[in-house]
């Protein structure tokens, strides 16, 4: 599913009027749709004499409004208008469709005050549906006042609600509530799902999401293509690797890990067995000296090197480290790693040397955040796979700030400095260093637990080194670690821990394996 932005939308739909179709055209368009969706949303409203409840605002939104509650009036329903405002206040193809309204002689109430919000959460109360036509994706202040009261009224009813393209109170391109939100049963949005709508926590109040096609131009969409998309099945199963009747483990990629330290030995087996269970037929991971037993023993399928120990973590070692890089498809830095001086050398050094795909995780992303200059020297491509408030050191900014806009904090850092950055935590964001970014469905709250970042790294790192483009890597890793513990989880979220996540993925991709198969 591509996704747009507000002002994409906006200048889609500009470019699509600019190159011959009419404005009210669209709307028309866009208000047939939306009914095309309450009736498969609510087969109920199939049959005469249901009531249902517009309530519009004054802009476009409001003008898309007034056509659904004109078609469903045609079809029988028992339609009624709530209009927030003066009819006399639209403008434009709203007071053309409020006109068009009007002529089929059905009730339209102004709200202008309390007593009209009262009386329409009455009115609410009683119909099969409301159709929220309020506010559209132009939103961006807090909703306030006697707008927050009619929503606040729309919420409280129990009616189910059909919302037109977003529902009202959502930030479009960020999910944020501002102020408060509509809550809908489904939304019909127009064009492309908006970036809002498939981020927390205007997920949560989206619905069952509906794209209308409503015509856009051609031409619009050749020179302003969307530049989101959300990950699905059958996108992620076309990028698993493939796998002749004669490969071997030597053509499977070779990963090596740099991880873990005293009291954080669990982080680099976790991240190892991750990259096992993702492909990889080779994975080396690297100890401290003094802990070289305890990894040998973690993983048996591993290979185990070492390096010089500085109290139980590893201590940097440039001839060492490039034996160690020799013949690698793929390294991962960072988990449980440590911060103390060995640790930044050794992030330093593979910033300016290595020569394959490098993921930095946890610890080396601390390191880097101090020194951000290195990140544009390096010379193989990057993966950063921060979480929330990782990302906030390496940005410059507070964990609040990376969460509320956690696209356009993704997007800016990646273009910036030149790598597939992989901001972690609920509907996960990868962004690529041209702008791409596309946003993971998969996983869930039980997920919570310490341990889960080490897997997906561990993950990306196996399928970095099978041959994928860093983003391809990025998107099918994250996609496959939600997978993964959605279908751990199955029987219950609490007490799920990062092994049983790890164990999880190998089955993961071959349902999706099995998906792609069953599709050809």
């Amino acid at each position: 599913m591509r996704l747009v932005s507000a002002d994409e939308q906006g200048g889609l739909d500009a470019a699509t009027i600019a190159a011959g179709t009419p404005a009210h055209v669209l709307m028309e368009r866009a208000g047939a749709g939306a009914v095309r969706v309450i009736l498969d949303c609510f087969p109920q409203l199939r049959r005469k004499g249901r009531r249902v409840l517009i309530v519009a605002g004054t802009g476009n939104n409001g003008g898309d409004g007034l056509v659904i509650a004109r078609l469903l009036a045609k079809r029988g329903a028992l339609v009624e208008v709530a209009l927030f405002g003066l009819g006399t206040a639209l403008r434009g193809d709203a007071a053309r469709n409020l006109a068009a309204y009007r002529r089929v002689r059905k009730p339209l109430r102004e709200v202008v005050d309390g007593a009209g919000v009262a009386r329409v959460a009455v009115a609410a109360a009683r119909a099969d549906l409301i159709v929220d036509a309020l506010f559209g994706t132009g939103l961006n202040r807090a909703v306030q006042g006697l707008a927050a009261q009619l929503i606040e009224a729309v919420n409280g009813c129990g009616t189910p609600v059909l919302a037109v393209d977003i529902p009202s109170g959502l930030d479009a391109d960020t999910g944020q509530v501002l102020g408060t939100a509509t809550q809908a049963a489904a939304t019909a949005t127009f064009g492309f799902a908006k970036l809002g709508q498939v981020q927390h926590p205007g997920v949560d109040y989206c619905g069952t999401l509906a794209v209308v096609d409503i015509g856009l131009a051609a031409a619009a969409l050749a020179a302003a293509p969307p530049r989101a998309a959300l990950l699905d099945a059958a996108g992620m199963a076309a990028l698993l690797p493939q796998r002749d009747a004669e490969v071997h483990k030597g053509r499977c990629g070779h990963v090596l890990v740099l991880a873990g330290s005293f009291g954080h030995t669990g982080a680099a087996q976790l991240a190892t067995r991750a990259a096992g269970r993702a492909g990889a037929g080779l994975v080396t991971v690297v100890a401290p000296a003094s802990l070289y037993a305890v990894y040998a023993a973690g993983v048996r399928e591993a290979m185990t090197e070492a390096l010089p120990d500085e109290d139980g973590r590893i201590g940097f070692d440039p001839v060492r480290l490039a034996v160690l890089a020799a013949g690698k498809a793929a390294i991962v830095v960072g988990p449980g790693l440590g911060t103390h001086a060995g640790a930044a050398d050794t992030v330093r050094w593979l910033l300016a040397e290595a020569r394959v795909p490098l993921l930095l995780d946890a610890d080396a992303l601390t390191l880097v955040a101090a020194n951000l200059a290195a990140l544009r020297g390096a010379r193989a491509p990057l993966v950063l796979t921060p979480h929330p408030g990782e990302m906030g050191r390496l940005a410059g900014i507070d964990t609040a700030a990376v969460q509320a806009d956690r696209v356009g904090v993704a997007r800016r850092f990646a273009s910036a400095h030149g790598c597939v950055l992989v901001l972690k935590g609920a509907r996960t964001v990868i962004a690529a260093p041209d702008g791409f970014v596309w946003i993971n469905p998969t996983g869930n709250p039980g997920m919570a637990s310490g341990g889960m970042g080490d897997v997906l790294a561990g993950a990306i790192g196996a399928l970095l080194a099978q041959g994928l483009t860093a983003s391809a890597a990025a998107s099918l890793g994250a996609y496959v670690h939600g997978a993964a513990g959605d279908a751990a989880a199955a029987d219950g979220e609490i007490g799920l821990l990062a092994g049983d996540v790890a164990e999880a993925l190998r089955p993961a991709l071959h349902r999706l394996r099995a998906a792609l198969d069953g599709a050809g």
